[in-house]
């Protein structure tokens, strides 16, 4: 695509794994131990969610560094969507990245920061004013270039690591363990009906905690060497961030114990406070804020490039497919995405709009995945190869695509109002490809 290639491709190895990392972990890993500690009951259970959930993660990451290898092409998701099924499709998905999933998720995001934010400093302002003006700085620094961005980014997610490595060294080396974090069901715990629909009600923050990883693909046409670094991006990020979760629940559940654990709403705070009393809660809260930052700064930095190529299609507003010629960046889709989530926030609905998503976000997980049955056969038709190849292809794929076809109809069984209203939603944007494609 001619208007990949003026794009700037500054961003290695590293930034593309930084960035992998960013889109996954936000505030999520530091709340939802307990949620999963609610479902479940015993140790192998609470683990052994984590450990699934991980292994689903990988498989996808697998696929989409496949898809990546294959059509390195700006957009990601989007661009595989349209190649494979059609670009109505493609629109449809984008269309609810920009109203609802991306800019939803970062306004709620946004005031998380916000109160973290307010709570370390004893400041007296509302919420969603510093929400806003996070949002804000963050999109102004995103429009000054590629690089830039990328650098806060990272910045954040190496802190973020910081902050992750402080609360399972602590929790391991300062509380002892308790009698309570012992497993005592676990050898005799029978398999049944309940127990399996338990440990499926477990599994699903526990994928929305992994979920993330397949933004990096959005901003493929800016990484050096795609083909190469966007794969083995995918792999080592979201194999760091397994072996990070999978370090916290562990801490949390010798410290706490699977009933305190269950009980409490902030188990990171919890055990921090155990190890180094009020001056530890305060540090992971700190930690806290610093991540909810990073994962706002990955979104403003990678779910733009959605929007650019929607335009470049010709089925946008012809501006925000545009680059600044000087920092060679989507200055008008990064700006478009700010303003929205802005709005949002002061409007105080992005709870609501979050609730509406969650049951069709897997549907565009599971569907950008089949692509690439087609495009194997494709390619193979053409003659060419991919550099990489997702092990098991066609198992593993299909399995990944089963996984997100039960969760989604696992959250339309539990939420089937919202699930209506977030089709609703997206229905709303056919009407708009159509008048697009007709100026067009």
């Amino acid at each position: 695509m001619a208007v990949q290639a003026s794009l700037s491709r500054q961003l290695g190895l590293f930034d593309a794994t930084m960035v992998v990392m960013g889109g996954i972990i936000g505030s999520g890993i530091f709340m939802n131990p307990y949620v999963v500690a609610r479902a479940v009951h015993t140790r192998f259970l609470i683990l052994g969610a984590w450990i699934a959930g991980g292994v689903i993660a990988m498989t996808g990451a697998f696929i989409y560094a496949e898809l990546a290898a294959r059509r390195p092409a700006v957009g990601g998701q989007y661009a595989y969507i349209r190649e494979v099924y059609h670009p109505a499709v493609a629109f449809i998905y984008g269309w609810g990245l920009l109203l609802v999933t991306q800019t939803g998720g970062m306004a709620a995001v946004a005031v998380t920061f916000a109160r973290y934010f307010l709570d370390l400093t004893h400041l007296h302002i509302a919420d969603a004013l510093v929400a806003g003006i996070a949002l804000a700085v963050l999109t102004v620094i995103n429009c000054f270039g590629v690089k830039t961005g990328s650098f806060v980014q990272s910045t954040l997610m190496v802190l973020k690591i910081a902050a992750i490595l402080a609360l399972v060294i602590c929790g391991y080396l300062f509380v002892n363990g308790t009698v309570s974090g012992r497993d005592p069901g676990t050898a005799s715990a029978a398999i049944s009906f309940d127990g399996l629909t338990a440990f499926g009600s477990a599994l699903i923050p526990v994928l929305f905690a992994y979920g993330g990883w397949q933004t990096a693909n959005f901003i493929a046409g800016e990484i050096d060497q795609p083909r190469r670094n966007l794969p083995r991006a995918l792999l080592l990020g979201v194999a760091g961030v397994i072996v990070l979760y999978l370090a916290v629940n562990v801490v949390c559940v010798r410290a706490l114990g699977i009933q305190q654990l269950a009980a409490t709403t902030t188990p990171a705070s919890d055990v921090m406070r155990l190890a180094l009393g009020q001056r530890g809660a305060t540090l992971i809260a700190a930690g806290i804020a610093i991540s909810t930052l990073g994962f706002l700064s990955q979104g403003i930095l990678t779910a733009p490039r959605v929007y650019f190529a929607m335009a470049a299609d010709g089925l946008f507003f012809k501006s925000i497919g545009e680059l600044n010629p000087r920092t060679k960046v989507p200055v008008a889709a990064i700006a478009l995405q700010g303003a929205c989530a802005v709005v949002i926030v002061l409007s105080g609905r992005y709870e609501q709009i979050l609730n509406y998503v969650v049951s069709v976000d897997f549907i565009f997980f599971g569907l950008a995945a089949t692509c690439l049955f087609k495009l194997r056969r494709k390619d193979a038709a053409e003659g060419m190869s991919a550099s990489y190849s997702t092990p098991g292809h066609p198992w593993t794929t299909g399995l990944f695509v089963i996984a997100c076809a039960l969760v989604t109809i696992n959250t339309v069984y539990r939420y089937p109002e919202n699930t209506l209203i977030g089709l609703a939603i997206l229905a709303a944007g056919l009407p708009v490809y159509f008048y697009w494609k007709g100026r067009r």
